[in-house]
């Protein structure tokens, strides 16, 4: 065996499950449920926001957002979370995940309150005061996608690695699903308080005063989880794997491990021995990098963003496709709190039947079947149901096919998160060397948002109406839902294609997939089977 191999790094990969892996998910685990509860709660409460500030006296139908302000609203939390991904990463692999890792958590809860307490005395400082906390909230989130993947990568053992990534990001599902009720519990509260007619009926009373409080509350609500777990954060160890590869100080990395985790394997300690074995570190510049894992990184980068056009296209815009084909009724014929309890019901049945099941069938399956069959196996069925949904899509738009749409639009979301949604995040995790971890991690989900931000603004346009009789006020004609779905369609293709080049990390340590510290060489795991003990 190579016996200057750091044998704490092969020792946390022969560790067994134990209560602080579970501690380490659930910590990690909280922000990735504060990000997907931020991220897309706006959607619930931009009708409401159109009604509340841009309603139009006399108009047939109730006040929506302008286009450039609709954008910007829906859009500038991704443009926020790009940067951080990128900013958060990269100073993740410099400072240490440790350090790191409280910055974004506070900035969140901050961000969160600020969004609700957005001020102004007239909409558009409104909507310009949300936007900038918006964007900053954002900057949060996207420190919390390679900072709580690498540190739960870097924590797990190998046999079941994948399982503990796929489950910190399963809690975006659940997320998802909190805003959902969230919304829905707080709207029907002012509803039952305050009642109030159709907008068809009396246009002006449809929308009480106190609708202002209700998407403040809703926004606000997402700084509870993530200040909950703030002590938390805090207290974790930083990871051995960056301690004994970026920090060499492989003591240090057995005595901070050996305090919250029982080793399955004894590790003798020793005076601190040279590391002869860790190879010459190289940049990310260099063409050592681009040899090594420049396809990995092309690879990992491409697949995320097309997986997001088509994700977060769909998330954020659900309300507009089912108003499109009838499941929630036209906005003339509610009021302003009636349409959010509406809204949020539609989306949170869709989380609670395919968006959170799809997150855990990755989580009990990523290490049997793989990373690469999931993320091929899930870019496939969504290519599949979305030609589905578009090719005859108006056959669904008529009132007995409408639960047949939901069903597929349901599956369609069911295969991204059995598929390429989850894995696309624990990959970047797995593959990269420890001292670039972070940084290529970051990258990966920074060309995620890129995606994001395209179906984002790109869906608002592409799915108006190409009569312009029919088209959103204030909007061009686009392309129409059918075509933007063929689109999505054929961006889920492509996808399937760019998987081919991601490797299968599945069972093997990270040392030997990044290559590093010997990782190429054979492991002393035989070693350890046999009951000896290796020296660090």
């Amino acid at each position: 065996m190579a016996g200057d191999q750091l044998q704490v790094l092969n020792a946390l990969d022969l560790a067994k499950t134990q209560w602080y892996h579970f501690t380490a998910i659930v910590i990690a685990g909280m922000g990735f449920f504060t990000d997907a509860y931020d991220l897309f709660c706006i959607s619930l409460v931009t009708k409401l926001l159109g009604r509340i500030y841009y309603h139009v006296d006399g108009a047939a139908k109730p006040g929506t957002l302008p286009p450039n302000v609709s954008a910007a609203v829906n859009g500038v939390a991704f443009c926020g979370t790009l940067a951080g991904q990128l900013f958060f990463g990269w100073l993740g692999d410099k400072l240490g995940r440790k350090k790191v890792y409280g910055m974004t958590l506070m900035m969140m809860v901050i961000c969160s309150v600020a969004s609700g307490l957005s001020f102004g005395h007239t909409p558009k400082s409104v909507m310009a005061t949300l936007c900038f906390f918006r964007f900053w909230l954002g900057f949060g989130i996207g420190g919390d996608y390679p900072l709580s993947a690498t540190i739960m990568s870097e924590y797990a053992n190998k046999k079941t690695r994948g399982a503990f990534i796929a489950a910190v990001f399963a809690m975006q599902g659940f997320g998802i699903l909190a805003g959902g009720m969230v919304a829905i519990i707080v709207s029907a509260s002012f509803k039952a308080a305050f009642p109030a007619p159709d907008y068809a009926f009396n246009a002006i009373r449809s929308t009480v005063p106190q609708a202002d409080y209700v998407w403040r509350i809703i926004l606000m609500f997402g700084a509870l989880p993530a200040a909950m777990t703030y002590y938390w954060r805090m207290k974790m160890p930083e990871t051995a794997r960056y301690t004994a590869l970026v920090a060499k100080n492989a003591k240090q990395a057995a005595s901070d491990m050996s305090k919250v985790m029982v080793m399955q394997v004894e590790i003798e300690a020793e005076q601190e021995k040279p590391q002869e074995s860790i190879q010459k570190d190289f940049g990310l510049f260099t063409k050592q990098f681009l040899r090594r894992h420049g396809l990995h990184l092309l690879g990992t980068t491409t697949t995320w963003f097309l997986l997001d056009i088509a994700f977060y296209s769909q998330n954020l815009f659900q309300k507009d496709i089912f108003s499109a084909i009838g499941w929630i009724p036209k906005a003339e014929t509610m009021n302003a709190l009636e349409e959010v309890y509406r809204i949020a019901r539609a989306q949170t049945l869709i989380a609670l039947c395919s968006t959170v099941p799809g997150y855990w069938f990755t989580v009990a399956l990523i290490d049997k079947m793989g990373r690469f069959a999931i993320q091929l196996m899930g870019f496939f069925f969504m290519t599949v149901f979305m030609f589905i949904l578009a090719i005859p899509y108006t056959h669904w738009t008529h009132k007995d096919n409408r639960i047949g749409f939901v069903i597929m639009y349901s599956l369609t979301f069911f295969f991204a998160n059995f598929g390429p949604n989850a894995t696309t995040f624990v990959v970047p995790a797995e593959i990269f060397p420890a001292r670039l971890r972070s940084t290529c991690h970051g990258i990966s989900a920074a060309a995620g948002k890129a995606g994001a931000i395209i179906g984002a603004f790109g869906f608002l346009y592409a799915a108006q109406s190409s009569d312009p009789k029919k088209t959103d006020a204030g909007y061009p004609p686009g392309i129409g839902v059918r075509n933007s779905l063929i689109v999505l369609g054929c961006v889920n293709f492509l996808g399937i294609l760019f998987t081919l080049l991601v490797p299968e990390s599945k069972g093997k340590s990270l040392e030997e997939m990044s290559k590093e510290n010997g990782g190429e060489e054979e492991s002393g795991s035989e070693m350890r089977a046999q009951g000896r003990t290796v020296p660090v």
